[in-house]
């Protein structure tokens, strides 16, 4: 599922896992996506400096999670 199709669903599915996992109400589809998308980058990112890789699609998936997962762990210690 590569493309951006793939790119959105799996942006959608990891924001939905994330605010599932940090037991959040979800705020949308469109909140979901950017966060997913952001939580790849951030995910990307942290896997780059301690030189994980994970590949295909799961692998995407997971990092955008955990991506995803930390960021809304530093706004919730943000907001207080």
């Amino acid at each position: 599922m590569s493309g951006l199709i793939g790119s959105i669903i799996i942006g959608i599915l990891a924001g939905l896992c994330a605010n599932k996992l940090m037991d959040r109400r979800s705020d949308g589809c469109w909140w979901n996506l950017f966060l997913g998308i952001f939580g790849g980058i951030v995910g990307g990112w942290i896997f780059d400096l301690l030189d994980i890789s994970w590949g295909g699609i799961l692998g995407q998936l997971g990092t955008a999670v955990i991506g995803a997962v930390v960021i809304l762990w530093i706004a919730a210690r943000i907001k207080g």
